[in-house]
């Protein structure tokens, strides 16, 4: 595969002397789709982070999780996750809706300390909206008819246009600890409260 092109990456490769590296990379690393090793590691991946960017370039960088899988592998070519109410700001999804550039990073802390980079497109789709869709997962039909519990506001549908690894030498890694978790609490304690001290 030859590499994306960006304008700005190449400069920086020109600038910094890294173009021979960055070519090897993109010819052995890079992919325009997920081959089956990318799609298991995602398949039990926890949390994520994601990156967008509204019309005026203007960025915002988030986290999500949930239990392993909750970021559905629909096809080789497309992914899908949940979006729940969370603060009601909806930063990440309001991005989306003036500019559907997205990146995905999944990190494995406990296991591989391997990281998967994902590039692509959003579309956010209403609930109801998801049975449309081809390879719709067992899971994601079981959220879109349940009635009680947490139920997601919206599905982030991706189309992948690159996939790629992040290498595990810089990346912790970590023990797992019991944590009580409450999926979609309004507990202020639960929730971290006040911590940055904003208001008194």
């Amino acid at each position: 595969m030859t590499g994306p092109g960006a304008s700005g990456e190449e400069q920086a490769q020109a600038r910094f002397g890294t173009s021979d590296r960055a070519s090897a990379f993109y010819e052995h690393q890079v992919l325009a789709s997920l081959n089956q090793p990318m799609r298991e590691f995602i398949a039990r991946m926890e949390m994520m982070y994601l990156a967008t960017a509204d019309a005026r370039g203007q960025c915002d960088c988030s986290f999500r999780a949930g239990t392993p899988g909750f970021v559905q592998v629909l096809d080789d070519k497309t992914l899908a996750y949940p979006e729940y109410r969370g603060n009601g700001v909806l930063a990440s999804v309001g991005n989306m809706l003036e500019n559907p550039h997205i990146g995905l990073i999944f990190l494995d802390y406990y296991q591989t300390t391997i990281g998967l980079h994902v590039n692509g497109t959003a579309r956010v789709m209403d609930p109801q909206d998801i049975e449309a869709l081809p390879h719709i997962t067992p899971g994601m039909k079981e959220a879109a008819h349940n009635k009680g519990g947490r139920q997601p506001k919206a599905w982030i549908v991706v189309g992948v246009e690159e996939a790629y690894i992040h290498c595990s030498k810089h990346v912790p890694l970590l023990a797992r600890r019991d944590k009580q978790i409450v999926w979609g609490t309004d507990d202020e304690r639960l929730k971290g409260g006040n911590f940055f001290k904003i208001t008194p």
